[in-house]
């Protein structure tokens, strides 16, 4: 009998990395190129310099193997598109002509072509360009992309592992194209899409790839038997070709559950598993662990910015030794979800930093680990030492336990959560009171951040000018886009959010036990970065943060201005929330400083108050058994939030880019009496999902994409209120954009709202 050779050491790596760099150079080089002030080789050189320095800071740091193919200039998911052949024939011409405008106009339209579907990347808070397919759609491999940034990586003498989106999740995550028919399962293509995947892997082997990694997020939720079905023909048939790499299958932001066996029984060389998450390692123990394959264990969070606990990481990968071939240690996702370096944050108070792990410090967390798991833990005892001195310095924090929000907190009762007035009773009052026409015109909250405003903010910061000179900038705008609005014909306003410099890190700056960082960027969608905040205790609010200049922009007009709040479950969802307690204990401690909020409000005369809450459906659970109860304590929360107000006072919701169809009964219970909702991209299925659910509230499905440049002609505009009119009766349906204008300019903006009143005007005056 031959003896079991000794499993190789331990090796380090990540899924990916943040792609900006460390003044978000990727944003300026890509927006530098949108307004020609960069030619292409210009856009080019910036990546690939981007590429360069972040794969020899990986290695610097010790990590023994780096990821490939993960930078993207605007999205991975419209790179496996591209890698794949599946060009939407809108854009195939625009691409034909010029590869990097063509797959730019894929991203953001054109005044003539509307751009790809966005939506969120499963429970996170980053977006990716959704899929067109059809029983037309034609593969074709393009490795041209993935094989030069893998020799780019070898030239630097680095071991380097390409990443790839798998096939079935890009299956999964695609919808039909416009000319396929409603019920087109993308799935079905399979078969067209494999021998383009060993082409791919083929021509990777080729360049010098000695791993291969396909990424396979989608098969961590709910499955059917016919998915599963089609993974494990996915793998059986690309495990047994010949001429490729050795190859990795990662999962993350779940436990794998039925899938496991599926993948731990295909002819796979390894998978990567998020043991972050509760279950996944009692999923490997049920298959008998992975004896012949390598194991990429995730045990540091990628997705949150918390140090690691490391003796409980240890003790994990301890157990893994038993249940792998070989045992590597990694992030459990791409740290592409975390901001970069916390070591240049010069704002939080040193303990409090020491708290904190964003990407450089998650590397080096995995590179201990790795160390400690293989050389034993008195390699690291130093490290160990400190890692027990930080988390027991963060338990023990004033800042984490305030007696007062917790006493609070414990005493809502079900009467706190629930408005004195049904719907039926409200509806009539706030008619009455509001005395709006039908279809009648809003916009979500925000106008155009202009660089004027960004400069007085950022002169404020460094003492350029006085509080006095910049409120002045502040109330001269809010009086601008009042003008603007009375002048355009909308029928309610709002005052333009100058002042705020994002709809969360606004908040959360005014709140107790919240912390805001000056270089936490963290990508959105292609260039658009936010910086959230960080939850880190108990949360209280010492004093009104709204109600000065919604008061303000209410004196200049007669119309209604609606007061603008970030939703609780928003502010969790778009921060780094606390680890050490459930989410909905934190949430209701945000839903009670935010009630305070819309009380004042609604004291100082503000009749219509919005609480945004699109990431309601993005914090989803990606297993359905986990949904009741998150969407028990979510829609409690909102409802917490705004319940207290009088039955004149009209509370509207908003949500954005996510697929709304399997959570409208907790839209619904959220009883708002006003939602709107994305939904231009996606031709107004919203209101048709909503008309299916009988939903009886009044709701603004979107009549313009403000995530493109394209401004919609009133003809546009009006064809969609009309598709949503076949769905919602004309005296519950608004017309709105589709989301908040910060991110578009002033030209555009004008121009759009003024085609959406007129639309409305037009079908307004169509009706009976």
């Amino acid at each position: 009998m031959t003896p079991k050779s000794a499993p190789a050491a331990a090796r380090s790596t990540v899924h990916g990395y943040p792609r900006q760099g460390p003044d978000r150079e990727l944003k300026k080089a890509v927006e530098g190129y949108w307004k020609g002030r960069l030619t292409a080789d210009d856009l080019r050189a910036t990546a690939a310099e981007l590429r360069r320095s972040t794969w020899q800071q990986l290695a610097d740091a010790g990590l023994d193997e780096v990821p490939t193919g993960t930078f993207s200039y605007y999205d991975h998911v419209l790179d496996a598109g591209v890698m794949l052949g599946a060009i939407p024939a809108r854009h195939r011409a625009a691409v034909d002509a010029d590869a990097l405008d063509g797959y730019f106009a894929m991203a953001r339209g054109t005044q003539d072509v509307a751009p790809l579907e966005m939506t969120k990347w499963f429970d996170t808070n980053y977006h990716y360009l959704v899929p067109e397919l059809g029983p037309d759609t034609v593969f074709a491999a393009d490795s041209g992309k993935q094989t030069q940034e893998l020799k780019e990586a070898l030239a630097l003498g680095l071991t380097a592992r390409p990443v790839l989106l798998g096939p079935i999740t890009y299956l999964l995550l695609a919808k039909p194209a416009p000319a396929a028919a409603e019920d087109f399962d993308p799935l079905t293509l399979l078969d067209r899409l494999l021998p383009v995947y060993a082409e791919l892997l083929a021509d990777l082997r080729a360049a010098g790839a000695d791993w291969v990694q396909l990424d396979e997020p989608a098969l961590v939720q709910d499955r059917t038997p016919a998915e599963l079905n089609a993974a494990a023909r996915a793998y059986r048939e690309l495990g047994a070709l010949v001429d490729r790499s050795k190859l990795l299958v990662a999962t993350y932001f779940d436990r794998p559950g039925e899938a496991l066996p599926v993948l731990a029984a295909s002819p796979v060389e390894g998978l990567a598993l998020d043991f972050t998450v509760e279950g996944t390692l009692d999923d490997l123990a049920a298959v008998g662990g992975l004896p012949d394959k390598r194991l990429v264990a995730g045990v540091v969070d990628g997705r949150n910015i918390w140090i690691n606990d490391y003796e409980k990481s240890l003790a994990t990968l301890a157990t893994l030794l038993g249940l792998a071939g070989q045992v590597d240690v990694a992030a459990s996702c791409s740290l592409l979800h975390v901001p970069l370096d916390a070591a240049v944050e010069r704002d939080i108070e040193p303990q409090i930093l020491r708290w904190l792990a964003f990407a450089r410090q998650k590397t080096a967390e995995i590179v201990t680990l790795t160390k400690g798991l293989g050389s034993g833990t008195h390699a690291i005892s130093a490290e160990l030492a400190a890692n027990r001195a930080d988390l027991a310095s963060r338990a023990n924090s004033p800042l984490t336990h305030d007696p007062e929000v917790r006493a609070r907190a414990a005493a809502v009762t079900a009467a706190d959560t629930r408005r004195d007035q049904p719907y039926e009773r409200r509806v009539t009052a706030q008619r009455a009171h509001l005395a709006l026409p039908a279809l009648p015109t809003t916009t979500i909250g925000s106008f155009p951040q202009t660089a004027e405003l960004r400069t007085a903010r950022a002169d404020l910061r460094a003492g350029r000018i006085d509080t006095a000179g910049y409120e002045d900038r502040i109330r001269s705008e809010i009086k601008e886009v009042i003008t603007f609005q009375e002048q355009t014909g909308l029928d309610v306003l709002v005052h333009g959010e100058p002042e705020r410099n994002d709809m969360v890190q606004y908040f959360a700056e005014q709140l107790t036990g919240c912390l805001a960082t000056r270089h936490g960027w963290v990508q959105s969608y292609g260039t658009r970065y936010v910086r959230p905040p960080v939850l880190a205790g108990d949360i209280s609010r010492p004093e009104p943060m709204t109600v000065r200049w919604t008061s303000y922009a209410q004196s200049l007009t007669a119309k209604p201005v609606k007061g603008m709040l970030t939703g609780p479950v928003t502010m969790l969802a778009w921060s780094f929330v606390r680890d050490d307690q459930p989410l909905a204990d934190t949430a209701r401690q945000v839903a009670l400083a935010l009630r305070d909020e819309v009380e004042d409000l609604e004291a100082a005369g503000t009749t219509v108050i919005q609480v945004d809450e699109p990431a309601l459906r993005e914090t989803l659970p990606l297993r359905a058994a986990a949904r009741p109860a998150y969407l028990d304590w979510a829609t409690e929360s909102f409802r917490l939030t705004t319940a207290s107000v009088r039955a004149t006072t009209q509370i509207h919701t908003h949500m954005c880019y996510a697929e709304f169809g399997d959570i409208v009964q907790a839209i619904d219970d959220l009883d708002a009496d006003v939602i709107s909702l994305e939904a231009a991209r996606s031709h107004m299925q919203v209101a048709r999902e909503l008309a299916a659910h009988g939903y009886p509230r009044e709701a603004g499905p979107g009549v313009y994409d403000i995530h493109s440049p394209r401004v919609p002609s009133p003809q546009e505009a009006a064809d969609l209120l009309r598709t949503g009119l076949r769905a919602i009766p004309a005296d519950r349906l608004w017309a709105n954009p589709d989301c908040g204008l910060k991110t578009r300019a002033w030209p555009e903006t004008r121009t759009s709202l003024e085609n959406l009143v007129a639309a409305a005007r037009t079908v307004r005056a169509e009706l009976p």
